[in-house]
């Protein structure tokens, strides 16, 4: 007999459908419920790539006699935090105060009025490693809550100040300088694993934004240790077992230190996040591994996680069969079957595949020698080497394609959809790649059709219906989507689009009293908290990206209400920047792009002229990390920046401005000398 799960739309909900607990979907009935029975609620917060919660899921969930305790003290009510990250925002934060950590499967006790008043993450069915058994958590919980009411009462004041004073920023009086810039990266690589490349030990993350703000401090300053932490972490992370050896595409993290074990899911947000820093790490340092990176994983997504109508689905599991990781690891017996003997030691050398093997006794394929290291091992040219490898991968890659694969979870999230644009889009810039373009584009088109109302959006569509109001991250990164697909395409449209929803976010979203946006709009359903995001998680924070896109649009339209929003960002969050770099890093950048300016870029040219397209593949391939492009018909259709008024074309040829700090350069005509302007250090 199916639960209350059975119609939702959420791929996790539906995973639970079938349990024997009378699982709710987060909503008015189960609430109701609660108070008409005085029960607590036993809220499970998840995803449907989340191994964790797979296993408490098999352990507990499906455990018959658990599930009586469950159903017979509790109301349960089960949430996908992809879908209701507003939910997941809040519990979240009280679970990290209850128990300084967090994580998922997150479990929380909560009143009938949905307060918190007791949580943590996975617990185990019976009592293990010093964590108390779910089953007799249970009975201790639904007994203090009838037999203490005066304790989950004072449990629940405690939390609910805290929450409440959590996102109480009071904006500073002035606007940090660059040197907090420089400084909070100093600090930050303090944490740096010089052996093997990202932020301390284990577990370790991607980080993104971290290594975004190194790479911007480098640009800006020519301190080559910032650029060298950054490209050794993604090659690190590029030959380890976080990256698909043969598919393409990063997993959500490494277990280890050495970037070796990951968590196998895969997640949209952290390709859409990566890809751009390897699109980076190539333009500055011209390596083709990077560039192959980038096209790989972007390969992988447009293979394995696109709909067909436009959209990026939302992940793929880390098990596949009942089991973490059987989809991607290999034995040697396995590859010897697949590869021409005459390879089999040299694939297995390359890939570090060997008897003992370094995953419960298989092999996470991945990196210790690069080609040349191989073909001085093996007595062969580099060339032979790679073809050899290459072959092996095309043959390794077609037999696990007749595996059984990871589980999908199809549902599109205009957050994820619009960070993965942007990585499409920088992408189509840099390596002139249609593909790419069409799929920026045709993502935008699928959000617009589906996920937007008029000036509103909504959060995730799946199996023909888009549903929830969108949250500020919705609006945040589909605004910066919709600036890269402007940059990319010089189409007026979308930069016309990407101002109406900043403006739309404003009036929803935006704390008239204190500054900075809130997490959900002004007429969205009413939680114990309107929380207001500070700091960057798997994802960076709605109002460090709303940040960037404010400053953008003011120098792509002049609109001077842009610039004076995104200051009064920049000193709420001044105090968050100077205590806690790590978790604002995504907020650095945007300083780093007011303290410093961006180059604006102005080419006049005609669209079809081969001069134009020349002098705008020159302004691409430079890195710039803050820049505002932008090509003007010289039609007069077209209004040019106050900089340059008066000023235009060269003797009829297609010309470029490079403005700065209020100054614009000597017009150029020429590629080259539009790269020599570009490549002087801000």
């Amino acid at each position: 007999m199916p639960n209350h799960l059975i119609h939702e739309s959420s791929p996790y909900l539906r995973q639970h459908a079938h349990n024997p607990v009378d699982w709710f979907p987060w909503g008015d009935a189960a609430f109701a419920k609660a108070k008409a029975e005085n029960k607590p609620v036993f809220l499970s917060v998840g995803y449907s790539a989340c191994h964790w919660c797979h296993v408490m899921e098999h352990e507990s969930f499906e455990n018959e006699d658990i599930a009586r305790v469950m159903n017979a003290h509790f109301v349960n009510i089960k949430v996908d935090r992809e879908e209701r990250p507003d939910v997941d925002h809040i519990y979240m934060n009280a679970v990290q105060m209850l128990t300084g950590r967090g994580g998922w499967p997150m479990s929380v006790f909560l009143t009938p009025n949905g307060e918190p008043f007791y949580g943590g993450t996975y617990f185990p069915p019976e009592d293990r490693h010093g964590m108390p058994g779910l089953p007799r958590l249970l009975e201790g919980i639904a007994r203090a809550y009838h037999e203490s009411p005066d304790q989950i009462r004072d449990n629940v004041g405690r939390l609910m100040d805290a929450l409440r004073r959590m996102d109480g920023q009071q904006a500073a009086d002035r606007i940090p300088g660059a040197d907090l810039v420089a400084d909070s990266a100093r600090q930050l690589a303090q944490s740096y694993d010089d052996v093997h490349g990202g932020l301390g030990q284990a577990p370790k993350f991607p980080n993104e934004a971290v290594f975004e703000l190194f790479t911007r401090v480098h640009h800006h300053s020519g301190a080559e240790r910032f650029l060298e932490m950054s490209l050794q972490t993604l090659r690190k992370m590029a030959h380890g077992g976080i990256y698909d050896q043969l598919g393409g595409g990063f997993h959500r993290y490494s277990v280890d230190a050495e970037w070796l074990v990951p968590h196998f899911e895969k997640m949209l947000y952290d390709n859409a996040q990566l890809v751009p820093l390897y699109v980076d790490a190539f333009r500055i340092s011209g390596d083709p591994l990077f560039a192959q990176i980038a096209r790989d994983s972007l390969d992988y997504v447009l293979r394995e996680m696109h709909d067909p109508r436009g959209g990026f689905y939302s992940t793929q599991d880390a098990d596949s069969e009942g089991e973490e990781g059987k989809f991607f690891v290999w034995t040697p017996a396995e590859v010897r079957a697949l590869v021409d003997e005459s390879d089999f030691d040299l694939i297995c050398r390359y890939w570090d595949v060997t008897a003992e093997g370094n995953f419960e006794g298989k092999n996470i394929l991945h990196l210790t020698l690069d080609s040349a290291q191989i073909a001085k091992l093996f007595g062969r040219e580099p060339d032979a080497v790679r073809a050899a490898v290459a072959k092996a991968r095309a043959q390794l890659f077609a037999a696990r394609a007749d595996r059984i694969h990871p589980g999908l979870d199809d549902k599109v999230l205009t957050a994820w959809n619009g960070l993965m644009i942007s990585a499409f889009a920088r992408a189509a810039e840099v390596f002139d790649e249609p593909r790419y373009a069409d799929a920026a584009i045709g993502a935008v088109e699928f959000v617009e059709s589906t996920l937007q109302r008029d000036d509103r959006l909504l959060s995730t569509y799946k199996d023909g219906v888009a549903k929830l109001n969108g949250y500020l991250d919705d609006y945040a990164f589909f605004i910066t989507a919709l600036l890269d697909v402007f940059e990319l395409t010089q189409e007026r449209r979308y930069l016309d689009r990407a101002a109406a929803l900043v403006r739309s976010t404003i009036r929803h979203f935006w704390d008239a009293e204190s500054g900075g946006f809130f997490f959900t709009s002004d007429d969205h359903e009413a939680l114990i908290v309107r929380t207001k995001p500070s700091f960057d998680g798997s994802i960076p924070s709605g109002n460090s990206a709303m940040a960037r896109n404010l400053l953008r649009l003011h120098h792509l339209t002049g609109g001077v209400e842009f610039r004076e929003r995104a200051e009064t960002l920049l000193r709420v969050y001044a105090d968050a920047m100077r205590q806690q770099p790590f978790g604002t890093a995504n907020m650095l950048c945007a300083l780093d792009f007011y303290t410093q300016t961006p180059k604006e870029i102005v080419i006049v040219g005609s669209r079809d002229d081969p001069a134009t397209a020349a002098l705008l593949a020159a302004a691409r391939r430079v890195y710039v990390p803050n820049r505002a492009l932008t090509v003007v018909v010289p039609d007069g259709s077209a209004t040019l920046p106050a900089l340059l008024e008066g000023k235009g074309q060269i003797d009829g040829r297609a010309t470029a401005y490079v403005c700065e700090r209020m100054t614009c350069s000597a017009p150029v005509t020429d590629a080259a000398a539009l790269t020599l302007l570009l490549e002087r250090r801000a």
